[in-house]
């Protein structure tokens, strides 16, 4: 018996999964057997190569456009997701942006933007798919958290105080659906090589214990454990290389 195996093959919807790490976590529940919608906001492209891939290797996917900070897409993707494989067993909240800025460049605007993206589209693609879950009395809601979380991070305050507040709604829901076989945890990853550190000051990798960035392949990992797992819940699995302890 494989260590991960899910009973059934639940449908999966990954927010902002067209790239780096979406993509990724995409492909490894596809792995899985879960059918996979997979949302996207602009690169249509690649959101197709990531179906393409899914289907070639045998698996079910389909690509569909949503920008989930408004409110009528993320119905509209909810429903698209349904239609096609049933209701969302799986729901992986990924899609994020991030503005690098020093303390006296925040602004009201994009810290508006950020906690839409971030925290906000959560919470209504959550909401959307919780009666699914609940009338099949099985669900797993995973959060993208960041280790800017407890460090600060180096992008901006929004960035970081965004993804605390993702944690808190992770832990809400954790608290209040574990009765009806539903599980909430996050993955909060320290500096992963995705683009949205392109054109970007990081600190250096010789700073990072284990000298180098992380892999999406890495935190897809965590997400298919998280999927397969009965008894996890309300939990943020920090993988960062050692950057911060816990």
């Amino acid at each position: 018996m494989a260590l991960i195996a899910l009973e059934k093959p639940y449908p999966a919807l990954v927010t902002g999964g067209s790239r780096g790490i979406g993509r990724a976590i995409a492909l490894a529940l596809a792995e899985l057997g879960c059918p996979v919608t997979v949302n996207y906001v602009s690169n249509g492209k690649a959101a197709a190569e990531v179906v393409d891939l899914i289907t070639e290797g045998g698996g079910r996917a389909i690509a569909v456009k949503a920008d989930v900070s408004k409110e009528a897409d993320v119905a509209r993707l909810a429903d698209a997701a349904a239609t096609a494989f049933g209701p969302t067993g799986i729901l992986v909240n990924n899609a994020a942006i991030a503005f690098q800025r020093s303390v006296f460049e925040n602004t009201v605007a994009e810290y508006d933007e950020t906690f839409a993206v971030n925290v906000r589209s959560a919470f209504m693609m959550t909401q959307a798919v919780l009666p699914g879950m609940r009338d099949a009395k099985w669900g797993r809601l995973i959060f993208l958290s960041s280790n800017a979380a407890r460090t600060g991070g180096s992008m901006s305050a929004t960035y970081a105080s965004s993804k605390a507040a993702l944690e808190g709604m992770m832990r809400h829901y954790a608290a209040r659906l574990v009765d009806m076989g539903i599980t909430s945890n996050a993955i909060a990853p320290a500096i992963v090589a995705t683009d949205i550190f392109d054109g970007k000051t990081i600190p250096e990798t010789d700073k990072m214990p284990m000298k180098r960035m992380g892999h999406v392949d890495e935190v897809a990992m965590i997400a298919q454990m998280m999927a397969a797992n009965a008894y996890l819940t309300g939990q943020t699995i920090l993988i960062n290389a050692g950057r911060h302890m816990a």
